[in-house]
């Protein structure tokens, strides 16, 4: 994420610099046409809930024009962080920068809920998340509806050993984890494994990373993120190649790490004259395009000419509603009714396209559709891993998550 040249700090005290968001601001030409992208603007058809309307509170704030009040905060709280605005701007506003600079300085003016502090402390320790989801999902079927924050947990994943007769891997590529996904994504990982053996490659896990911080930048805590960089900007030395598998992850770690970063799906699909795929015998899937997937990461032709690869296979396209799905970071825990507000017309198209599984690529956005739905939930990998042609070793399809 890009910002504007270092310049001079506020007289307000512990401030951000201030210039940096009025420099950002002054690109925004007023000119609307990021509105029809903004979900929020899209919700509420409010300008204040627009992009152009948060641009120009932000600057206000940082001039000293008009003082913070309740109200303004709600509406800058009220961002999903999708950066759709962003890819239609004509004028080039980094919006996404602004807005982290704008949360900055709102968190040090007013600080953050006990919640949100606590969901950054635990995400920032990826071994103790891990053990308190492994007690989670022993627990949720006893929990009442209300505490069902999130889906149940898949079970431990055993690492297959290689196939007899698989070729030795050509190249390495290490893997970030990341912090909700240590526990969540072990099969993922697997699959992503297995395919990038198919393509003769050896994925290696690194120790000592963690969170990417992107929760914490996205909602002010720029200090704490930056600490996070140090840590896996220390532990993916010497690695020249870093697979992602979450697409809001993907820009955080590609700014921590010396080498090249590189979405999970769009390597598979720049190898993928080597992948096979069996015949999916009209099988038909429901495709969530996540915002950071579109927006950021860029890899939505990949995962489109992927899928478009294996024979027999429909795939359905959700796009109903306001444009992102609401999950934005951990506003699906700290304002869940808002977030199932976001989420309502995707399950709703999701219900009605007769599809028997749902894929996305990015964790928050899984985990926050699968609350809502009985239907699996996964990561496109895992689905192309179960698909691979027998002349590839198929990957086992993986138990459909209890709900």
């Amino acid at each position: 994420m890009s910002t504007a040249m270092p310049a001079p700090a506020s007289a307000r005290d512990g401030a951000l610099p201030q210039v940096d968001v009025v420099v950002l601001a002054d690109r925004c030409v007023q000119c609307g046409l990021c509105l029809p992208a903004c979900p929020t603007y899209r919700h509420d058809r409010l300008e204040a809930d627009s992009p152009r309307g948060r641009i120009a509170l932000a600057k206000a704030w940082a001039l000293d024009t008009i003082d913070p009040t309740p109200v303004g905060d709600a509406h800058m709280d009220g961002c999903l962080g999708c950066r759709s605005c962003e890819a239609v701007c004509p004028a080039g506003v980094e919006y996404g920068a602004l807005l982290t600079l704008a949360r900055a300085n709102q968190r040090r003016r007013r600080g953050a809920t006990t919640l949100q502090r606590l969901v950054e402390w635990i995400v920032a320790r990826p071994v103790l998340l891990a053990r308190l989801t492994a007690v989670y999902r022993q627990a949720r079927p006893w929990l009442p509806a209300r505490l069902r924050f999130l889906p149940a947990p898949p079970a431990p994943v055993q690492p297959r050993p290689p196939e007899a007769g698989s070729p030795a891997p050509e190249s390495q590529a290490a893997l970030f984890v990341g912090c909700i996904a240590k526990g969540y994504e072990a099969p993922v990982r697997t699959a992503l494994s297995h395919l990038c053996l198919a393509v003769g490659v050896e994925l290696a896990t690194v120790p000592r990373q963690t969170c990417c911080g992107a929760l914490h930048a996205h909602a002010g805590n720029q200090e704490a993120a930056e600490r996070l960089a140090v840590v896996n900007r220390t532990a993916f030395t010497g690695h020249a190649r870093v697979l992602t598998l979450a697409s809001g992850c993907h820009d955080a770690v590609a700014a921590q790490v010396d080498g090249e970063t590189i979405d999970a799906i769009e390597f598979l699909q720049s190898r993928s004259d080597r992948l096979h795929f069996a015949d999916a015998g009209g099988v038909r899937i429901a495709l969530h395009l996540p915002c950071t997937q579109r927006n950021v990461v860029g890899s939505v032709p990949a995962l489109r000419r992927l899928l478009a690869a294996v024979p027999g296979l429909e795939v359905v396209e959700l796009d109903a509603g306001f444009g992102c799905c609401g999950a934005a970071g951990t506003a699906m825990l700290t304002d869940p009714e808002r977030a199932a507000e976001y989420r309502r017309p995707l399950l709703d198209q999701l219900a009605a396209s007769g599809a028997t599984r749902l894929l996305s690529a990015n964790i928050g956005c899984r985990l926050h559709l699968a609350n809502g739905t009985t239907l699996p939930v996964q990561h496109p990998v895992e689905f192309l891993a179960e698909r691979l042609s027998p002349r590839a070793h198929p990957f086992p399809a993986t138990p459909e998550p209890v709900t």
